[in-house]
């Protein structure tokens, strides 16, 4: 019995989220199956699949149509973005059986293009986060970030974004991004503030924080680990393993280029969202500790507990060697069981099962492009492009050209692909491309990094961060669109493409035998400028984050308005003088 009801009249009267129970068990065996399989080399014969000769140039224009119309569907939204991925990635597979040599598709051999890390990873998450929801720690959160702001609604901005750029380096993207957005809604809901605007500004910085190290964004985790040392060199490229890449890597790395970037990209934002995140929202600060405080003290400190052991599993997944997802769906199982293990429904509702399905049928498509060889198709332009380049005097002009062209394709393809299965993709193209061009490897691999997670920013479903940001946001009354996303979005993956541009051509190709120092001086001069640029602020009598993007706008603006009325007045002056 429970609060005088039944276990079986529970049952009775939730049968949908019972339901959604078994969806977590079949996950959880579907992804042990996957690795049983793969340790006993029991993988489907339809896992290798070989398009029929003479049709390969048909294929790829088939795979390029649909990718195409799905967007279309997407950007129009004419339906549902879930419904548009489950339909491209049936359209795939059915050009699949038509182009392939092989017979049918099995449902098991389609399963397996479904990435089940990333499917169990979110799907524990939601879970833990749906429980700790319930607690009253994300209200807590929001008013306290309320009081850092003193009611400025940019200071604000600032805090929630720097706070979700530190929080991705050092846990993951998307992980923050399911703790953060439904602190922002509740936040936006109290300061009666519009929530996109704030999302979106937080999930770019989630991407860019999230791109510093190798546990930040999917796609560093993928490059980690399989273009590290022992991984290249099973690949049989023994001679390139010196140039694979380790944690420590990562953050040496990737960590000053992004920080160039931060400053920047909250200029650029402030700019884009100037009206929405203008002005003061006063509140009274003991009403709001007093409306919106911790509910449930013993049920944060139980959840609490859990969810910090499963931030330590992440962290120690290079030792441990069990996967996040694994880690995820344990710590969800537990907090289950630990919190009130005959009521589930109510967490399980928050389970965001379309952004789910929606992964699922965006993996679906892609790995169905990769067998047509849609995604191989740009790979090789790719290596025509970077061939086509001399190599110049110590080869430093195919070099040049290998970062630039590896990074903008990358950063592009990522928007427009979703950045997960892309980086599956054009890591053994990057270790070909080094093999067979004799290029040195590890500059190829940075830029293949910085491309695929800060091309995630392009679009909504470019990253995964995205995807699981509008999809809490939908559920929560405030859909974001796919225009509205790519007006801020793309944007932001331009301005910090091309700072990132200017950092690897400096390091790498300018600076090859001394890239610490260079790295050092880059940094160097990147502290002087947010130094003088808060300086400059706080001598205007600004506060620090309106110093942090003061950029001299409204006085330039004085300036050539007071210019433009002193020349009409003398020419106003010298007509009546002729006269």
């Amino acid at each position: 019995m429970v609060a005088g009801i039944s276990l079986n009249e529970r049952l009775k009267r939730h049968p949908a989220q019972n339901v959604a129970m078994v969806l977590l068990l079949i996950v959880g065996s579907l992804m042990f199956a996957s690795e049983v399989f793969a340790e006993g080399n029991l993988t489907d014969a339809h896992l290798e699949l070989s398009v029929k000769a003479g049709s390969e140039s048909t294929a790829i224009w088939v795979g390029l149509a649909i990718l195409l119309a799905v967007y279309a569907l997407i950007i129009t939204e004419a339906v549902h973005r879930t419904l548009a991925a489950s339909l491209g990635g049936l359209l795939a597979v059915l050009a699949l059986n038509y182009f392939t040599e092989e017979p049918t598709l099995t449902l098991r051999a389609v399963t397996t293009m479904i990435d089940w890390e990333t499917i169990g990873l979110l799907l524990g998450m939601m879970v833990m986060v749906g429980i700790l929801s319930k607690t009253g720690i994300f209200e807590w959160f929001a008013v306290e970030a309320y009081k850092k702001s003193n009611g400025s609604i940019w200071t604000l901005v600032v805090i929630l974004c720097s706070v979700t750029a530190v929080l991705s380096a050092f846990l993951d993207n998307v992980t923050t991004m399911l703790l953060l957005t439904p602190v922002t809604i509740q936040l936006a809901k109290v300061l009666d503030l519009k929530p996109i605007p704030i999302l979106i500004s937080e999930v770019l910085f989630s991407n860019v924080g999230g791109a510093a190290t190798m546990i930040g964004d999917p796609p560093n985790i993928m490059i980690g680990s399989g273009l590290s040392p022992d991984a290249i060199a099973g690949k049989g490229y023994e001679h390139l393993a010196s140039s694979g890449v380790t944690f420590n890597d990562f953050i040496t790395e990737m960590a000053p280029g992004i920080l160039m970037t931060i400053v920047p990209t909250f200029m650029l934002v402030r700019y884009l969202y100037r009206d929405e995140f203008a002005g003061e929202r006063l509140r009274d600060v003991a009403e709001l500790e007093s409306k919106y405080g911790v509910k449930d003290v013993k049920l944060l400190k139980v959840s609490g507990i859990i969810l910090g052991a499963v931030i330590v599993g992440f962290f120690l997944h290079p030792i441990i060697h069990i996967s996040v997802s694994w880690i995820a769906l344990l710590g969800a199982v537990l907090m289950l069981l630990a919190t009130d293990r005959h009521d589930i429904e109510e967490s399980l509702e928050k389970v965001e099962w379309t952004t789910l399905l929606f992964f699922a049928g965006l993996f679906v498509l892609v790995h169905s492009l990769q067998y047509l060889g849609v995604i191989n198709f740009i790979g090789e332009y790719v290596e025509k492009g970077i061939e086509f380049f001399p190599e110049g005097e110590g080869g430093y002009i195919r070099l040049s050209a290998a970062i630039l062209i590896i990074l903008w394709v990358s950063a592009f393809a990522s928007a427009f692909i979703d950045n997960i299965p892309y980086t599956a993709t054009m890591i053994p193209i990057v270790l070909q491309i080094s093999d067979s061009l004799s290029i040195e490897l590890g500059p190829l691999i940075w830029a293949l990094a910085f491309g695929a997670c800060l091309g995630g920013n392009g679009t909504l479903i470019g990253a995964s961060a995205n995807v699981v940001t509008a999809g809490i946001s939908e559920e929560a009354g405030y859909p974001i669109s796919f225009k509205e996303f790519f007006r801020a979005g793309f944007p932001v993956m331009i301005l910090t493409t091309m700072i990132v541009s200017v950092y690897m051509i400096a390091v790498y190709v300018f600076s090859a035998d001394h890239t610490l120092y260079a790295k050092l001086v880059l940094m160097g001069i990147t502290l002087v400028g947010v130094v003088l640029q808060i300086s400059r602020g706080t001598s205007k009598g600004k506060s620090f984050s309106e110093s942090l993007v003061d950029d001299d706008y409204d006085e330039l603006k004085e300036v050539v308005l007071d210019t433009i009325d002193e020349m009409k007045n003398t020419i106003v002056t010298k007509l009546s003088e002729e006269e």
